[in-house]
């Protein structure tokens, strides 16, 4: 195990020119009776939110401790906290509010990726289980999330048995999305890791004194990623991309580049195409959506089918099918069916919603 120290508040940019570079969304206490901004937690939420429809600026930005990063199997894991934050969970259609309880202490996140690639692995069906230094261990929920300024990582809230170190220990599922490429046959197999948690009073002042509410809370945007030591889940620019860039549409605030792959696709097929979902502004990966798409080719549907979620080390994670061929002129018709099931913190849960069909010309 490698062990990291407390991230601070750098200089991040927003289209406005915010001072950010912090993890959360400002929406609970630190949970260690130091909360409030009188007292070096997190600033309390106000009752006036400011929230508007997609995505838009979060109303804080506070600090995050790293705790330290380890080997799972052929993945890569990384363990860190900040004050506990109110998220909102995805049940297939519906959003659910996660608000911090009164005996939560910490934010606890978790981040999995592929060491060579640096490419962030969602959906790996991760568990922790927490347990005092030397004590038993107690399973806990964690979500698969979206922040602004941290990305796509693993979270919750929890309650611990007051100061002291703890043993976090990490199982990361097997990935049950298909694999392509160098990718093919690899994280089937769980695989767990422990990683050491420094609980204290120094070091929650610490993340508390990076709070900082911003000025441009609720208007269109997101605060830029910020510098860390581990991959975010930021995509690659999509014209930098294996293919040809079909085009690229916006439906709800979510970003869903076309591309048509037709020398060496990723599986047998005379062609194969590809969608790139990510955050508007800051590029994320927008994981376990469900989409669909059609092929239309002079006025014939020649493909219609789902897009199976696919991780693969030239395309990263994306929405795949074989075709048979493409030709110029193809008409294809991208259809949301379930939105992102990701849990998101602030200034994300309002957005992938109520994504539209978006359509494409080859």
């Amino acid at each position: 195990m490698r062990r990291r120290s407390v991230i601070r508040a750098g200089a991040g940019a927003l289209s406005a020119g915010l001072l950010a570079g912090c993890i959360g969304g400002g929406d609970g206490s630190d949970g260690g009776g130091d909360g409030g901004e009188d007292g070096g937690g997190t600033p309390q939420p106000t009752e006036n939110d400011g929230r508007r429809d997609g995505v838009y600026v979060q109303k804080f930005t506070d600090g995050m401790a790293m705790q330290g990063t380890a080997e799972a199997g052929d993945l890569e894991l990384a363990v860190m906290y900040s004050a506990p934050h109110r998220f909102w969970r995805m049940v297939g259609d519906e959003r659910k509010e996660e608000p911090v309880a009164e005996s939560d202490s910490m934010h606890l996140m978790a981040a999995v990726w592929e060491p060579e690639t640096e490419i962030v692995v969602p959906e790996t069906g991760l568990t922790v289980e927490i347990a005092p230094e030397g004590g038993a261990f107690d399973e806990q929920v964690i979500y698969p999330m979206l922040s602004q300024p941290m990305g796509f990582h693993y979270g919750a809230n929890f309650a611990l048995d007051g100061d002291g170190t703890y043993d976090v220990r990490v199982t990361v599922g097997g990935l049950n999305v298909r694999r392509t490429g160098a990718f093919e046959g690899r994280f089937g197999d769980p695989a767990t890791a422990t990683v050491g948690v420094t609980f204290d009073a120094e070091t929650r002042e610490e993340v508390g004194d990076q709070a900082r509410e911003l000025d441009s809370f609720g208007d269109p945007g997101a605060i830029e990623p910020m510098e860390m030591m581990m991959p975010d889940g930021t995509l690659p620019a999509a014209g930098s991309m294996p293919g040809e860039l079909v085009g690229s549409e916006r439906t709800d605030d979510a970003v869903l580049p076309l591309l048509a792959i037709r020398d060496n696709p990723p599986v047998e097929a005379g062609a194969y195409l590809a969608v790139s979902a990510r955050t508007r502004y800051n590029g994320y990966t927008l994981p376990a959506a469900g989409l669909e798409a059609t092929v239309d080719r002079d006025g014939e549907t020649v493909f219609e089918g789902p897009l199976r979620r696919t991780l693969d080390p030239e395309l990263n994670y994306h929405y795949g099918a074989a075709v048979d061929a493409l030709e110029s002129g193809d008409e294809v018709t991208v259809r949301p069916v379930t939105p992102p099931q990701v849990s998101r913190h602030r200034g994300y849960e309002r957005a992938f919603l109520e994504m539209e069909p978006v359509s494409y010309t080859v």
